[in-house]
């Protein structure tokens, strides 16, 4: 049984962590049986970071890395037939989603005060004390650094809403009418895609970039098909 180290749900999603959010539903679009650990506990994770997993032994950390060694492991039932074409646009997506849009978002809610309250009960409400105390303030401070050094946090507030918006645009563009982000049947994309913007558009986390995003509704509506296929 894969067991998964993550947070535990909050803002009524999955999760409030995209990237753990990501991990589970594309192991529901797998089909693959899994446990779900929600200790949140960033300390015994191999990379300081949530999710990782346990299989039969082996640990394995980032959902990137995860996700490539399941496929490896136990098949590829959802890309295995991509011709080069969408790869490249899966890869190309996937980096807007996950080292754009991501950090525009982390802003509101790591760095905006109003976002961060809800973002410190979010991820370390459950906590035990003296972590509960401890842990929030050295997150922050290392995402703030974490943003700085990938170059998110040296723009403007403003520069920053920008390219969360333009990133937004681009994902409801390409999107379109199609009823996933690359056609007619979901892909490991689309387990990036909805957890993303599942995150962005239902978390109580008010924004110029949520606004914007709630503006297309191309985006909610793909977003609840996500959710009642893989969700139900």
């Amino acid at each position: 049984m894969i067991r998964v180290h993550q947070f535990a749900p909050a803002f009524g999603l999955p999760n409030a962590s995209p990237f753990c959010m990501k991990l589970e539903t594309w192991l529901r679009m797998a089909g693959l049986a899994f446990e779900l650990v929600n200790d949140g506990n960033v300390l015994k994770a191999p990379k300081g970071k949530l999710p990782y997993i346990e299989d039969e032994g082996r640990v394995v950390a980032d959902s990137h890395f995860i996700i490539e060694y399941l496929k490896t492991r136990y098949g590829d039932p959802l890309d295995a037939d991509l011709g080069e074409r969408d790869r490249a646009l899966a890869t190309a997506f996937q980096r807007l989603i996950e080292e754009s849009l991501y950090w525009a978002v982390v802003h509101t809610r790591w760095v905006m005060d109003e976002g961060w309250q809800k973002t410190r009960v979010a991820f370390f409400g459950a906590l035990p004390p003296p972590l509960r105390w401890l842990l929030p303030p050295l997150a922050r401070r290392g995402l703030r650094a974490e943003m700085r050094g990938h170059g998110m946090g040296r723009h403007s507030e403003a520069e920053i809403f920008a390219i969360g918006c333009r990133d937004v645009d681009a994902l409801a563009d390409f999107l379109a009418d199609k009823p996933f982000m690359l056609g007619e049947q979901p892909r490991s994309l689309d387990a990036s895609a909805h957890a993303f913007l599942a995150n962005l558009l239902w978390a109580p986390v008010d924004s110029p970039i949520q606004r914007h995003a709630r503006a297309r509704p191309e985006l909610e509506a793909y977003c609840r098909r996500m959710k009642a296929r893989f969700y139900p």
